[in-house]
């Protein structure tokens, strides 16, 4: 004797679809994003300041960076006609008094 094979469509319920002329009514578009715009723009322009620093930090063509500034490294790197990017110098000029941008990347580390 031979057992009728049972098809997975014999335990559900047939669903009939969705006619495709039916136009669907549209969303109405996403909110507005919320007033932190300037927040968030500031705080992207800050994180971009210190993804160039840090990736001033770890080019190796302007001397090593562990016990100086960078405002101090770049100087040095000048002194030997490495030329450093003048852009780094003059956002380390403007930001002189953040620890965050003056100290390299290395600095939290013990010699």
């Amino acid at each position: 004797m031979t057992t009728k094979h049972r098809l997975i469509t014999d335990s559900f319920k047939v669903m009939k679809k969705a006619r495709r002329g039916i136009k669907r009514a549209k969303r109405s578009p996403p909110p507005s994003p919320p007033p932190q715009e300037a927040e968030a723009e500031t705080k992207s322009v800050r994180e971009e300041e210190l993804q160039q620093l840090k990736q001033f930090d770890l080019d190796w063509r302007f001397g090593p960076c562990t016990g100086i500034s960078r405002l101090q490294r770049w100087e040095r790197a000048k002194l030997h006609g490495l030329n450093p990017p003048e852009e780094i110098r003059e956002l380390l000029l403007k930001t002189q008094t953040d620890p965050e941008y003056t100290q390299s990347l290395w600095s939290d580390y013990p010699l």
